[in-house]
């Protein structure tokens, strides 16, 4: 498994938005995409998580992702996966 990989766009020296990479297999691609508030998930065909998109940088509630991914068959992030979002 790999580990979770964050991806910050700037836009004029201001974050953007933020992606979240979660563990892939080879051929995973985004079969659906959720919405939850303030950010996106994209799902693999079988279910599991494979990516988070945070439209507003920023706005992160590690309790509530790991939710997310704990249904999703991902193991949990811990705050140091997203100090660089919060730090953003």
């Amino acid at each position: 498994m790999a580990k979770p990989y964050l991806e910050i766009t700037y836009r004029q020296g201001k974050p953007l938005a933020a992606y979240l990479y979660l563990d892939r297999r080879a051929g995973d691609k985004a079969a659906r995409t959720e919405r939850h508030g303030q950010w996106l998930i994209d799902y693999a065909a079988n279910g599991r998580a494979i990516g988070i998109e945070f439209t507003v940088v920023g706005a992160v509630d590690l309790a509530a992702i790991n939710r997310v991914l704990a249904a999703s068959d991902q193991p949990a992030l811990s705050k140091a996966d997203l100090n660089p979002l919060v730090a953003a």
